[in-house]
């Protein structure tokens, strides 16, 4: 009877606590507040730029910077125009390039952004760029994260937001954190990647649209990526969608998207 209880209290809890994700429109899990979580990531996201090497007054880096605040501008736009400026709240965008080989983007809540320069030669320009910042960007958007710890905390009953979590078991919510956004290199709960991945391929191709960046440079650049720098790809892409299921995807979205960067291109 207890255990009927509580399952029914904790499905009352997952029915309340969902959201939904812009422009797509899924339902999601959000246990956790932004409230809570922008504070961990933020102190999450120093912690990283401590311990590597930034990289700043160079082309490189410039060019990341310039491309994030183009990206994040165009999403700031579209999300007052269709009535989301409310997600944005604590946002506090920044955009770092770090000087590490490994081949990786990825962007936490509140917008805050690492580029590591092992990425940028499947970049090739700032066109590919924009697409690895629309994608990773649209992960944070679509608060990727707090639904990956929300299914986390909830698969390990952790109940009651992110701080209840850290009273009952500070070092195992610490670890889900870590996972559900792929800090050093983690994918976070792989039953989750593939539509997330999916869905921020989705909503990037869009965002790099609005920012006046060409949509269709997107399937080329998955298609240098699948093929790694030494012709083989990256390890962690073996848990991704494969890059025929991507481009295939990324096509049905493109009349969309060629729309976006229409109207941009006329600004």
């Amino acid at each position: 009877m207890l255990k009927k209880i509580i399952f029914l209290m904790a499905l009352g809890l997952v029915i309340y606590s969902c959201a939904k994700v812009p422009m797509s429109g899924r339902n999601q899990l959000a246990l956790v507040s932004n409230e809570e979580l922008l504070p961990l990531a933020y102190e999450q996201y120093a912690q990283v730029l401590r311990e590597n090497k930034v990289v700043t007054n160079t082309a490189q880096g410039q060019m990341v910077v310039r491309v994030g605040k183009r990206i994040s501008e165009a999403v700031e736009k579209y999300m007052r125009e269709q009535g989301f400026e409310k997600q944005l709240e604590g946002f506090a965008w920044e955009f770092n390039l770090i000087e590490d080989d490994i081949v990786n983007a990825w962007c936490m809540p509140g917008g805050k952004v690492a580029f590591y320069t092992g990425i940028l030669p499947i970049c090739q320009d700032e066109a590919g760029v924009a697409v690895v910042m629309g994608h990773e960007v649209a992960h944070a958007i679509a608060n990727h994260g707090r639904e990956r710890m929300s299914n986390g905390l909830l698969l390990n009953g952790l109940l009651g937001g992110a701080q209840a979590a850290m009273g009952q078991n500070p070092s195992l919510t610490q670890s889900i954190f870590l996972q559900a956004f792929g800090v050093g290199g983690q994918l976070g709960m792989l039953k989750f990647s593939r539509r997330h991945e999916l869905e921020a391929d989705q909503l990037g191709l869009n965002f790099m649209a609005m920012a006046g960046y060409d949509p269709r440079v997107a399937p080329g650049f998955w298609d240098r990526m699948s093929e790694g720098r030494n012709g083989a790809p990256p390890e962690f892409l073996s848990t991704h969608p494969g890059p025929g299921k991507r481009k295939e995807e990324l096509q049905k979205q493109m009349p969309k998207a060629l729309e976006y960067y229409e109207r941009s291109t006329k600004r």
